[in-house]
């Protein structure tokens, strides 16, 4: 049978050697539910004797009380949330895999998206494999169980060794906690303990304040880490010259309370604002809002930066799911208003900076820009902190064809157009690098902005005939050069 390839973004999280080890799993992944909000899973190991409870919805809606973690028990465990395009949501998909292997069980939780998952689900399936989902993390599964070695490590690092693409993983056995990263860090996955020697690794490092964790170290690019009582070990599986972290990470999906590299991501959207803000000035505004969450910060920067007020102009309401599944057109047409409220006094009569962090079909914006301006707003100037998204993203987040981005044919004065404001300024590419770590042979994708595919994107190829601009390493070198 036919598969579609699954694009997701999604929250790992795991603990090792602690007696309530589902239940901060649970807390964690709490702190990780930005990052999806489609199913959710929680599997636990006691010794040999593992246990599971999966479901379609949020973290609150699968765990609704208190005895669905009591039957989670043992000192180990790993869960995830997930979100992931359109036509995948089925409960074959719903991680953590568990899976028994010969050489006892495993369970698996997987952030991002291979990018060869096409070819090896034909190989596998024709040595006999059989499979129970359409998403591409079963495909590791299967790799281990096929593995020669005999432990679960050796089969991980076998597995990931033929897989590319981008992915954090988190693998849980009856003898330890298991962390791998592709060679490119496409995707977080960090290292925090515990005051008591437990261990726990999750997507984001604002899931261990949640717990009381302290944050240790990143999982470094091609490595596998192992931790259990015995502390904790890593293994290299491959090298790359340079690394590739996803710089939409940066701006939007992380929480701005998460590090990276032992940075918050707090500090770099404001740096995003405040070179936007040099970039694209608004002489005559009177303030600057943001469209909340996910822009405040770099609004902050912006309106620091531009000695310009910053105001609350818009409310959000937390308590909305989402909207574009609603089963009516009228109650899909009420999405926005549904999730934000202007502030008529902050907003009447104003020339208003609205910040956002990203524009992507522009349908939201549209919308937003009306209700500010039936909330008096005189003028709308537009700033978003990053550049315009052009193209699809095949390793992991969940950016639609090149026909529903409208960035694609069109420049900024007909994006401008379109949304209907008064002015719209992007963020530059290289505005967007000046404001994220720099260091020696740390890089970046901004395919989604550039088109520039940092590996080849088999399944992509394949599936649209089209050949994608492939930017190695030495591209970029001979560009300094």
């Amino acid at each position: 049978m036919a598969c579609e390839t699954l694009r997701h973004h999604c929250g790992v999280m795991g603990v090792w050697g602690d007696e309530n080890a589902a239940e901060l799993v649970y807390h964690g992944l709490y702190s990780l539910q930005h990052r999806g909000q489609e199913s959710a899973g929680i599997v636990s190991a006691d010794n040999d004797r593992f246990h599971r409870q999966i479901g379609m919805g949020t973290l609150a809606q699968v765990f609704s009380g208190p005895a669905t973690l009591r039957e989670l028990a043992g000192r180990s465990a790993i869960g995830h949330n997930r979100y992931s395009t359109t036509g995948s949501a089925s409960q074959y998909n719903i991680q953590p895999l568990y899976a028994e292997l010969r050489d006892g069980p495993v369970a698996v939780a997987h952030n991002g998206n291979l990018v060869n998952t096409k070819k090896l689900r034909r190989s596998l399936q024709e040595d006999g494999a059989i499979f129970h989902s359409t998403t591409d993390s079963e495909i590791i599964v299967h790799l281990m169980a096929r593995s020669r070695s005999d432990q679960v490590r050796g089969k991980l690092v076998e597995a990931v060794s033929n897989v590319q693409g981008a992915f954090s993983l988190i693998v849980l056995s009856d003898h330890a906690l298991y962390a791998a990263r592709d060679p490119y860090a496409w995707r977080p996955l960090s290292i925090g303990r515990s005051p008591d020697g437990a261990w726990a690794i999750a997507s984001e490092t604002c899931a261990f304040d949640l717990i009381g964790y302290e944050y240790v170290q990143d999982v470094e690019p091609g490595t596998v880490a192992v931790v259990n009582d015995g502390g904790l070990e890593t293994e290299r599986f491959a090298e790359a010259e340079h690394t590739y972290h996803c710089v939409f990470e940066h701006v939007y999906f992380s929480r701005p309370d998460s590090r990276v590299g032992g940075e918050y991501i707090d500090k770099f959207r404001r740096k995003m604002g405040k070179h936007l803000s040099q970039e694209h000035p608004a002489d005559d505004a009177d303030i600057v809002i943001s469209v909340p969450d996910s822009s405040n910060t770099a609004a902050l920067g912006y309106a620091k930066e531009s000695s310009t007020k910053f105001e609350m102009g818009l409310i959000r309401n937390h308590y909305v799911g989402r909207t574009f599944i609603q089963p009516t057109q009228t109650m899909r047409e009420m999405g926005v208003k549904l999730k934000f409220n202007p502030v008529g006094g902050v907003l009447r009569d104003r020339n208003v900076v609205v910040v956002e962090d990203s524009i992507v079909r522009g349908t939201t914006l549209h919308k937003l820009a009306a209700l500010l301006r039936s909330a008096g707003a005189k003028e709308l100037h537009v700033r978003v902190s990053c550049p315009p998204i052009r193209y699809p993203c095949y390793y992991g987040m969940d950016f639609p064809s090149r026909d529903e981005l409208i960035a694609t044919g069109r420049d900024v004065e007909q994006i401008r157009r379109q949304i209907g404001v008064d002015s719209l300024g992007y963020l530059s590419v290289e505005n967007l690098l000046a404001s994220v770590p720099q260091k020696h042979g740390v890089g970046y994708c901004t395919a989604c902005f550039t088109g520039d595919y940092p590996i080849p994107v088999e399944d992509a190829e394949e599936e649209t005939g089209t050949k994608y601009r492939y930017r190695s390493a030495r591209d970029e070198e001979d560009e300094e050069d």
